[in-house]
């Protein structure tokens, strides 16, 4: 396993991060606690030593068997990072009801890297007004926490902002080779390790849509590039060429995909990719993009929607599901972080955010699309 300095302390820590947002079900839904459990400590026993989880992921339980998994000497050998939901807080005494029950469920008495989890303009509004930093540092000084830290999804003015808001211990952004001018992106990646803050990647596979069912269009790049390697190591090697990445953290469901991460990542180097390499990789992202549907920047001028539908957010998954193969993930994607009463079947086709578009898209058109894939 290759690992990388924590800026910080110069701690060392594995460039496979386990992600616990997606671990192996059964029939009812339920995390298959030995299956996962193995998992997480075949990980750690082949060198990965920093495990991750949140308050909401798998309503809940994530935090419950990623706690047994760590029993049994397993809590001494990983950084453990966990998250607070400030959504879900209600008010600023309710970050301690949060915090105390994320302790219990974990049932440890020190979470190392703790995050203000999914940053957006209204959520850093929302750790203001809730004073959550001061919170942190609180559980900092008490000894609860040992470093400070946010995940984040929105643009990357916000995050210049966040970061130049703080003095941050990390912090984690989606990355992939499809999303590096996304959100925070490669810019804002460069931006945070420039500011001295180590950065954390998650959805380096973006979910799995661009590991999973490939359209045969991108299938016959990666076959005439005459590099065997698969989809998953590709996009892998892409974020580990960055030096400014400390850890990438992958959703991991099967034994297979953990034995597959860390054996490419024990082998990734920065810097390591050939221009060749490189071309290969941006002529399958050039591809992909030549699937989308409708050409939507996520320039937010749609908002607000009279319905206080999220536009973009529709937007994107209806544009993953022709770019990506018509992949399951999305339409579970769109089930899963598309509020009900706010999704593409309560279009009204009142029309203004057409007239508000710079890009003079169909929105209306595109919603009852979206919601004949994703709600019938």
């Amino acid at each position: 396993m290759q690992y990388r300095d924590f800026a910080k302390t110069g701690e060392k820590i594995s460039l496979l991060g386990f992600g616990t947002m997606r671990l192996p079900t059964d029939s009812s839904g339920a995390i298959n606690e030995t299956e996962a459990i193995g998992m997480i400590r075949y990980a750690i026993e082949s060198g990965v030593n920093y495990v991750d989880t949140a308050y909401p992921y798998h309503n809940g339980t994530s935090e419950v068997v990623l706690g047994k998994a760590l029993k049994g000497g397993y809590r001494n050998k990983v950084f453990l990072a966990d998250k607070l939901p400030i959504w879900s807080v209600g008010d600023e005494s309710g970050q301690y009801r949060v915090f105390d029950e994320q302790f219990a469920r974990l049932d440890v008495d020190l979470i190392d890297m703790y995050l203000i989890h999914n940053l957006t303009v209204p959520l850093w509004k929302l750790a203001k007004k809730f004073n959550t930093l001061s919170f942190l540092e609180k559980k900092k000084a008490e000894g609860r926490i040992k470093y400070i830290g946010f995940s984040f999804h929105d643009n990357l003015s916000l995050f210049k902002e966040i970061i130049d808001s703080y003095s941050w211990d990390f912090c984690q952004i989606q990355l992939n080779y499809m999303d590096a001018a996304v959100q925070a992106g490669v810019e804002g990646l460069k931006y945070a390790a420039s500011k001295g803050i180590p950065v954390i990647i998650m959805e380096p596979l973006k979910g799995g849509l661009i590991t999973d069912r490939l359209p045969e269009s991108i299938e016959n790049i990666w076959k005439e590039s005459g590099i065997t390697r698969t989809p998953a190591e590709w996009a892998l090697r892409w974020v580990a060429d960055f030096p400014e990445v400390l850890t990438i953290l992958s959703g991991m469901t099967a034994m297979s995909q953990v034995e597959e991460n860390i054996k490419v990542l024990s082998g990734a180097q920065p810097n390591s990719l050939t221009e060749n390499e490189r071309a290969v990789i941006e002529k399958v992202s050039a591809k992909y993009n030549e699937l989308i549907q409708y050409p939507c920047t996520a320039c937010g001028y749609c908002k607000p929607c009279t319905q206080k539908i999220d536009i973009p957010n529709i937007m994107q998954r209806y544009n993953d599901w022709f770019t990506y193969a018509q992949s399951e993930k999305t339409r579970n994607s769109y089930r899963m972080f598309v509020p009900e009463n706010r999704r593409a079947s309560d279009c009204t086709d009142c029309k203004s955010c057409v007239e508000l578009c710079p890009q003079n898209l169909n929105i209306p058109e595109m919603m009852a699309k979206a919601a004949e894939i994703f709600e019938k």
